[in-house]
């Protein structure tokens, strides 16, 4: 269930210039409603007269006991940037959960591979934990150009086999993601967000290999519930609203996509 709620900001955590996390507390008045790893917030840009529309930000992390909603955030533009400014105890407006999120019904002992590059990053960590719950053997492989743009990457160790790799040798494997050697182990399902041609590579390799995968698209959303149709995607289904449908969509149904 949507809810548009107030939340106080309990943190705001800066990793470098590009990353930042807000970590935003739910009022203890009233229950979170269930959020699933995958799905998104809209989040209302105040005291920034340039900004009009919300903006989409995947959900990082989610404590339900602590109520607690987290966010990794890249500073991409004004409205970003204003975000990055909140400091603690300021209100901010969310929407919240949307979209549909990433499948986690596998069995324990499945062997799960999570590939984030950039922001996209952000949708992976929740999702990490919540496998690892399962008992899921998963390992988590991040890239970017450079070091500085893989944030948080050891909060992912707790969870799974940590495996990095840099454009230009940096940090861990010099190369792009599909490259590292953890790319072509066996796996039982493989999920991906970030750039749209890193996850057109990984999908593309998933369908050679049989192994089923799921992408977390990142299309220009604005109104976050499919009114505006500005995130529209080709899909072998037809035209699907990323905001709505997705943002997660199985790339069996995504051969459109794929191949464009």
């Amino acid at each position: 269930m949507k809810e548009i709620h107030d939340f106080k900001l309990l943190a705001s955590h800066r990793h470098s210039e590009h990353y930042f996390t807000l970590v935003l507390r739910h009022s203890p008045l009233s229950p979170m409603p269930p959020v699933a790893p995958g799905q998104f917030v809209e989040v209302k840009v105040d005291g920034e007269p340039d900004v009009m529309l919300r903006r989409p930000i995947s959900v990082h992390d989610v404590d339900p006991e602590a109520g607690t909603l987290s966010l990794l955030v890249q500073v991409v533009g004004k409205g970003t940037r204003r975000l990055s400014l909140l400091t603690e105890g300021d209100s901010v407006n969310v929407v919240y959960p949307l979209g549909h999120g990433f499948s986690v019904d596998l069995p324990a002992a499945s062997r799960a591979l999570l590939v984030g590059g950039g922001a996209g990053i952000a949708p992976l960590f929740y999702l990490a934990k919540v496998l690892k719950a399962k008992g899921v053997d998963c390992t988590i492989l991040l890239g970017g150009r450079t070091a500085d743009l893989i944030p948080v990457r050891d909060e992912f160790s707790p969870f799974g086999t940590l495996c990095l790799a840099t454009d230009d040798g940096s940090l861990g494997h010099k190369g792009l993601v599909i490259s590292h050697p953890a790319f072509n182990a066996p796996y039982d399902m493989i999920y991906t967000c970030g750039p749209t041609p890193m996850m057109k590579a990984v999908a593309r390799s998933a369908a050679e290999r049989g192994i089923r995968c799921e992408v977390s698209l990142e299309n220009l959303m604005a109104c976050g519930v499919g009114a505006c149709l500005c995130c529209v995607t080709d899909t072998d289904q037809g035209h699907r609203c990323v905001c709505k449908d997705g943002p997660v969509f199985d790339t069996a149904k995504m051969g459109k996509w794929m191949n464009v």
